[in-house]
């Protein structure tokens, strides 16, 4: 019988739900959307915020001196950080955080998509929560701009700097709701304490100056905030193998298999040039995979292992690297497929 999956998979698919693409790199099928939309709704329970909630309220005193009161013991090597109630069951009326240390590095952005290395346990008696503990393993990314992710989170860690770390108590409503998360023992009654360090946050793009290609090679011009433009040379011959360009040379960790990668994106037709999908659309963000779970088409699995964060990559997938003789959406059966692939973090 599989194991559940870990509870930071599910704060993660709730709290950035706007990583559900359409999918254009990913398997034909499923439909990537629905099923991460159907994550979220079931991780963040019954009390959906809107956007303008998810701000942190002025604490009351005595939510504050509970906070206050909570002993952290820090992460060490291969063990998480652990806490002591000085009085249990902790609860507060609103989310309440105390920030430990104050971190020296850039100003979180209201809209970023923020690393945060987090531990949660029960308010009850302080026991850590199964499955939600990242210093032993890696950072999980928070869309902090997303308004259906978990209030409770964004709240704790919004309007800080990179290298602030802190202690949050998080009362049902901001988290799970009345149903709260039972396989993950987790109820709707009590307030959960989060422990977390904020590490960084992802770039919007990648930076440096782009590499000119071949004549016979596709060419790319990025727009901030918007589709790249990738215009195909005319008369020029389609690739019958998978063709990788490093436009950009990045100076990040080198993509292993197994890594979670996060990037931005845009695909057109070798036949026509047109966009059939951008992660740069209708704001919906960075897209993340597991380097090659063959979760996305095998030109992204080939084509992101070995690359570093911060490339800009061009990927020319002839089908059978994309979706061979099957049609997916816009794209026509035995399509040709041109990407261009910012790394932006693999935490």
């Amino acid at each position: 019988m599989p194991k559940a999956p870990r509870l930071t998979t599910a704060l993660a698919a709730s709290a950035a739900a706007v990583l559900a693409l359409s999918a254009c790199g990913g398997d034909s099928s499923g439909d990537a959307e629905s099923d991460a939309s159907k994550s979220s709704s079931k991780a963040s329970g019954d009390d959906a915020k809107d956007s303008k909630d998810v701000t942190l309220a002025e604490p009351k005193p005595a939510d504050a001196k509970a906070v206050e009161a909570i002993a952290v013991t820090e992460a060490k090597g291969k063990k998480g950080p652990s806490i002591k109630l000085d009085d249990s069951p902790v609860k507060v009326s609103e989310t309440t955080r105390d920030i430990r240390t104050e971190g020296k590095g850039e100003d979180l952005a209201d809209d970023a998509y923020a690393e945060v290395d987090l531990a949660m346990f029960s308010g009850k008696d302080g026991k850590a929560i199964e499955g939600s503990e990242t210093y032993t393993s890696s950072p999980i990314v928070l869309d902090l701009g997303n308004a259906q992710a978990l209030p409770g989170l964004i709240k704790a860690i919004k309007d800080q700097k990179i290298g602030s770390s802190g202690v949050a108590v998080m009362p049902p409503k901001d988290l799970f709701g009345s149903k709260g998360m039972p396989e993950y023992g987790v109820d709707g009654k009590d307030s959960l304490v989060l422990v977390y360090d904020v590490r960084g946050q992802l770039p919007e793009k990648v930076e440096g100056k782009q590499k000119r290609l071949g004549k016979d090679m596709p060419e790319v011009k990025y727009n901030d905030g918007k589709p790249a433009d990738i215009t195909i040379p005319k008369g020029a011959t389609k690739p019958k193998k998978l063709v990788t360009e490093t436009l950009i040379e990045g100076k990040g960790k080198t993509i292993k298999k197994g890594d979670t990668v996060y990037v931005s994106y845009t695909g057109v037709t070798w036949d026509d040039g047109k966009v059939f999908d951008s992660s740069l659309k209708d704001g919906r963000g960075p897209f993340s995979f597991p380097v090659g779970g063959q979760q996305v088409i095998p030109a992204w699995d080939k084509a992101v292992e070995g690359a570093k964060v911060g490339d800009r990559l061009l990927i020319v997938a002839p089908p059978k690297e994309a979706y061979g003789s099957q049609a997916q959406g816009p794209i026509k059966a035995n399509s040709t497929l041109v990407f261009t692939v910012d790394v932006l973090g693999a935490p």
